[in-house]
């Protein structure tokens, strides 16, 4: 039997009424699809975009607005995004709560966003810290973790844990990044973030955070792996640390139906033992053909497993 034929059986039967049977008939027919993620991440990016808009706007014409206008026209935005946000949220509970309105999580994190452009203006403009400019980082990080508890934000919570890393001393830079000490500081952390989501989980303290926790701990460690394979002392053993990593990142990813964590662990790992490979190919023509061909394995690969990794929504 056809499913459009189980649907009308089981219509027929009482199991599903008229409404079901053609809502779900379309879906067989692929006449209807959801677009809810293709959306959001477009709704965000806007955020992301007005904000980097708002920075720009602040740093090449703060002389002819004047400090006054800038601070208070910030502090204003985030003041109208938390009052927004408070005034619409629900009470607050360690399970999952809904959003309030459709756009409650896009002001949330433009007023986060807003408050992370003021305080650069004012250290920017005023110095007020000088070399102990990191403790921005730490009460930006503190804000962002209790915001995205308090309103059950995803977002916000890897935006305070990214936050969090550069106040412990995480550069995602070519020229610090790639040193030991660097090196050191990013594994370690990332294997922190892992363990407070597991320990926040078993918590049942906003257990759906764990699957952010571990975007921000797969990036952090992968990435460290990784660039112990381009600058470590033993590259090699580098190599096995990302691929023994980039493992676990795929197969925790097909187990737990997360497509993402696929992602990470194929393209790290791609990228490592690209450059072990690189070090050994002494012809320009060998080294293309390489990458041409590992290129298309690569994402055919990537391909292939997408369409056996499903996603929840």
């Amino acid at each position: 039997m056809t499913t459009a034929q189980y649907l009308e059986a089981w219509r027929s039967a009482g199991v599903i009424t008229d409404d079901q049977c053609a809502a779900l008939s379309a879906l067989a027919r692929k006449d209807r699809f959801s677009v809810h993620l293709e959306l959001n991440a477009l709704l965000y990016a806007g955020v992301l975009a007005f904000a980097a808009g708002l920075g720009w706007t602040v740093r090449e014409h703060f002389a002819n607005l004047g400090d006054a206008v800038i601070v208070f026209a910030l502090c204003a935005l985030v003041a109208g995004s938390l009052s927004y946000c408070l005034e619409r949220a629900a009470p607050y509970s360690t399970a999952q709560v809904p959003s309030a309105t459709f756009a409650f999580d896009y002001v949330l994190l433009l007023g986060c966003l807003a408050f992370a452009v003021a305080l650069w203006y004012i250290e920017f403009r005023f110095q007020l810290l000088r070399e102990r400019w990191d403790s921005y980082l730490l009460a930006s990080a503190g804000l962002y973790l209790a915001l995205a508890y308090r309103f059950d934000n995803r977002f916000v919570l890897s935006l305070g844990l990214s936050t969090l890393a550069g106040w412990f001393g995480v550069r995602f830079s070519p020229e610090g990044f790639f040193t030991g000490a660097m090196r050191n500081v990013a594994l370690g952390y990332g294997i922190l973030v892992a363990a407070v989501g597991v320990w926040m989980h078993r918590l049942c303290v906003k257990a759906h955070f764990l699957e952010t926790y571990f975007h921000v701990a797969a990036n952090a460690m992968l990435f460290a792996l990784a660039s112990g394979v381009f600058g470590g002392d033993s590259p090699r053993l580098w190599l096995l640390g990302l691929l023994v990593a980039a493992a676990a990142a795929i197969e925790w990813g097909i187990h737990v139906l997360r497509f993402a964590f696929v992602v990470y662990g194929v393209v790290y790992a791609y990228v490592g033992v690209s450059r072990e490979v690189v070090r050994h190919i002494y012809l320009p023509t060998l080294e293309l053909g390489y990458f041409v061909v590992s290129g298309v394995a690569a994402v055919v690969g990537l391909f292939v497993m997408s369409r056996r990794v499903g996603r929840e929504e």
